[in-house]
């Protein structure tokens, strides 16, 4: 997640189509959906007090035995992983391994591991350029470390080049794949999962390079803003079983679809700050907007689907967008506004979604990552919000 984004002309380039209109202000809109959340998690510290804990990506895990015993696991980075039943009480909490810090987090369902069929959850250690496992008991709800002894590393030659950090990062499963993103690049890699020894370990199979800089209609080339040496990078992504289909939101560019075939790729909808100029300190200039972006204000982030519709979040105005799941048609858009449960949810990065019939969620569970969790007591405090599907509207 970056939350400061300008931008600079560069060499290599590739053309997509013209968006319709200037970007919007940031903001709440006319026509957004205001919502709340009916049950938040217990605050997330990133500081020594709190154990550096800073919510990131939350999963669903729906218990085949008995739903009410149904699991929210959410990163924490430095603060490992956490658990909660659907009231939002945390029931467990996972450190992470000595210099791990843990990004993203996606479900794999029905894995062979030896002769047990299992449940998995998957997470992308970014601290290491790792990936990391745990058998879901549903017996018990918990948690259980099955990661082989020395995992290989994801993009990383060597130890030197992961203290570098360009390090795995965003995540998304299907069976026995696990697609991740590097950070600071625009690199996708396509892990195979498999079982070794009553553990889980995988290997790579390939790579694909998303474009870093952009062929605009009038003429130029624009590439989004980062330190020296960091590309455009990808967090938020979601596979579609359906249609074969990957989503990928490449943060200060917009979201991707991806056919997991081809690798054949469109954009769903770009940024607002797309082919914005820029000053020599990064700074936006917005006076002299081409007008070729779209709604969602950068950062473009978590990525999640239900049923028909897919939906992803537009970090800079702290606004979520629908779309229709098989077209991408824009369909609606909501904020989540402080109610009488929980406070509203700002700055959100990842997200999951799930239609399965759950306690007090009759039509399913949606759950945000809330950046900006209040009250605070002056701290920096994050967190997950709970949110019951009917209240978007939607089916």
């Amino acid at each position: 997640m970056r939350r400061t984004l300008a931008m600079i002309l560069a060499a290599t380039t590739v053309a997509l189509p013209v968006a319709a209109g200037p970007a919007q202000a940031a903001g709440k809109q006319p026509g957004d959906r205001l919502v709340t959340a009916r049950a938040e998690t217990p605050a997330l510290f990133d500081d020594e007090a709190g154990g550096d804990a800073d919510a990131d990506d939350p999963a669903i895990w729906v218990n085949p035995r008995d739903r009410a015993r149904s699991r929210v696991i959410g990163t924490a980075k430095n603060g490992g992983l956490r658990v909660y039943d659907l009231a939002g009480r945390e029931v467990q909490a996972i450190a992470t391994p000595a210099d791990g810090r843990f990004n993203n987090v996606d479900i794999v369902t029905g894995f062979r591991l030896g002769k047990l069929t299992t449940d998995l959850a998957v997470v992308t250690d970014r601290g290491r350029d790792q990936l990391r496992f745990y058998r879901i008991n549903p017996a018990t709800s918990r948690l259980e470390d099955v990661t082989v002894a020395d995992p290989p590393l994801l993009f990383s030659a060597d130890q030197a080049e992961v203290e570098q950090q360009a390090t795995g990062y965003g995540l998304a499963t299907h069976g026995d794949l696990a697609v991740v993103s590097r950070r600071h690049t625009t690199r996708l890699g396509f892990f195979r999962l498999r079982a070794s020894g009553g553990k889980v370990t995988y290997t790579r199979r390939e790579t694909l390079d998303l474009p870093k800089s952009f062929r605009l209609p009038n003429g130029t080339t624009w590439q989004p803003c980062g330190d020296p040496g960091e590309d455009p990078q990808v967090e938020g992504m979601v596979i579609d079983t359906r249609a074969n289909v990957l989503y990928a939101s490449q943060e200060d560019v917009g979201l991707w679809r991806i056919d997991l075939r081809t690798k054949r790729r469109s954009i769903v909808e770009r940024v607002a700050e797309y082919g914005v100029p820029f000053s020599a300190d990064c700074t936006l200039d917005t006076e002299h907007d081409p007008g070729y972006g779209g709604r969602i204000h950068a950062d473009v982030e978590g990525a999640t689907l239900y049923e028909d519709y897919l939906l992803v979040s537009s970090q800079g105005d702290s606004r979520f967008f629908v779309y229709d799941r098989r077209t991408n048609r824009p369909l609606s858009s909501f904020a989540v506004v402080d109610g009488p449960a929980a406070d509203g949810v700002q700055h959100s990065d990842g997200a999951a979604a799930t239609p399965a019939r759950l306690p007090g969620y009759p039509k399913g569970l949606l759950v945000l990552h809330d950046g900006e969790n209040t009250p605070d007591g002056g701290r920096v405090s994050t967190g997950f919000k709970f949110v019951d599907w009917r209240a978007l509207g939607l089916r």
